[in-house]
């Protein structure tokens, strides 16, 4: 970090954003939040020095954590988000006009104050009477949930450090798998397959561990994370992926407020390129 750029320095490379101002910055309970005016890229937020959030693209990110779970479930209800704190994802899961309650649970209420302040268009749904904004431990929410009670688990989190590190192993996956219906699926970032590749291949052993029966993998361009390269891991509670609702997702493609997700890019999401094909061959 210099007073022109920011960057995030992560397995030998960086990512920077050329800076007009610092806007904000305040030390939670949990992290040092940080909001940036850039050259290029709008507001950016960053948490503990890692890039989190851009105005420019963080449409990327909030719809393909999104959408190709929800359109792979038969009619999704019921619906739980583990962190998401700026409240992105929260705005595009409501964008399905049958769902009926969304909780999302994110331990830092500073993260929301400030997307509300200097994100507000990823806001713009927090009021939905079918939204419920909580501020407390999502390993502790999980940990209570009733069985066979939710249709949709997306765990929009930070890297597995610091607050997150907990909804990266075999115990938060397995009260994920109880919570969640007989149809039910969980989706949870998954890092850049070019720089985490053994982080997540263990994410994915420790899903099939617990007892999850299927896993679908899918790609995502991300600049403002490390490689420009993100992904994120479907999980189903039973039975196999096999196809989604693309006549519905076609439909909500042609509204104007989707930027990157429509039913060409869920199918394309899903190829993989070689040495992570070998990869996954090899967990089997």
């Amino acid at each position: 970090m210099n007073d022109e750029w920011c960057n995030e320095i992560n397995n030998g490379a960086a990512i920077g954003l050329k800076i007009k101002r610092k806007l904000a910055s305040k030390q939670s309970d949990f992290q040092l939040v940080e909001i940036f005016e850039t050259e290029e890229f709008g507001n950016l937020m960053m948490l503990d020095g890692c890039t989190m959030v851009s105005s420019r693209e963080n449409f990327l990110y909030h719809e393909m954590m999104s959408h190709p779970a929800m359109f792979s479930h038969a009619n999704p209800k019921n619906v739980v988000i583990i962190g998401g704190g700026d409240c992105g994802t929260l705005r595009e899961v409501l964008r399905h006009k049958g769902v009926e309650t969304v909780h999302q649970i994110d331990i830092d209420k500073v993260v929301t104050d400030m997307a509300e302040e200097f994100f507000p268009e990823l806001c713009e749904s927090n009021s939905d009477p079918r939204a419920h904004i909580m501020f407390d431990d999502g390993i502790k929410y999980m940990a209570e949930a009733a069985d066979n009670s939710i249709d949709i688990i997306i765990v929009d989190s930070t890297d597995p450090v610091g607050p997150g590190e907990g909804l990266f192993n075999h115990a938060f996956y397995k009260n994920c798998l109880r919570a969640l219906r007989t149809d039910g699926i969980f989706v949870q970032q998954s890092e850049s397959p070019l720089l985490h590749l053994p982080l997540l291949l263990d994410m994915r052993q420790a899903m099939l561990d617990v007892g999850f029966s299927a896993l679908q993998h899918v790609n995502f361009p991300q600049m403002i994370y490390p490689s420009g390269w993100w992904s994120g891991t479907l999980a189903k509670k039973s039975g196999e992926f096999t196809g989604f609702r693309s006549d519905d997702a076609k439909a909500l493609a042609t509204d104007k407020a989707l930027q990157y997700y429509n039913e060409d890019m869920h199918v394309a999401s899903q190829a993989l390129p070689n040495f992570v094909k070998r990869a996954f061959a090899e967990q089997k």
